[in-house]
């Protein structure tokens, strides 16, 4: 899939955002045999708020919203920076194609050039977000606090 541009979003954007979501954290939730999982009991209002406070971005084709991504800085414990990946997600039809990729890359490739490390969480059983990650250089941190049935992935810079 490369007819496809990456652009900012913007609050018009909120309501589908939300409807992908759905439709991508319900494999998530399959997966991992839980339901327990933020981005499935997200409101519309959180969604918007969540676009003020993350730098957000979308794919659409056809008109269609068919994935996003995200990203912040955030402080380390030791004061340093790490730029957190969230909600990467692509239509359930379209993945496979190489987009959630491309949209990993993106996202790494805008952080700020003070971030000296990135940082993201997947669910504990979804092989095949651990693979794509892993592909893209990030470790998976067994030593590092995890929300529910999740684990944390982290790359240097």
């Amino acid at each position: 899939m490369t007819d496809f541009e990456i652009v900012a979003a913007t609050g018009i954007d909120a309501a589908e955002l939300l409807v992908l979501t759905r439709a991508c954290w319900v494999q998530e939730a399959i997966e991992n045999d839980t339901l327990d999982i933020p981005a499935l009991n997200e409101s519309l209002a959180q969604v918007r708020s969540d676009l003020e406070r993350w730098d957000t971005y979308i794919v659409r084709r056809g008109g269609r919203l068919v994935a996003s991504v995200r990203g912040r800085l955030a402080v380390e414990p030791d004061g340093g920076s790490v730029w957190e990946i969230g909600r990467l997600m692509v239509a359930p039809d379209l993945q496979g194609a190489g987009l959630g990729r491309r949209l990993l890359d993106f996202i790494v490739g805008v952080a700020p050039d003070d971030a000296r490390s990135f940082s993201l969480y997947t669910g504990a059983r979804s092989m095949r977000n651990q693979r794509m990650y892993q592909a893209a250089g990030f470790v998976l941190r067994l030593d590092l606090t995890a929300p529910p049935s999740a684990v944390i992935l982290t790359r240097d810079r």
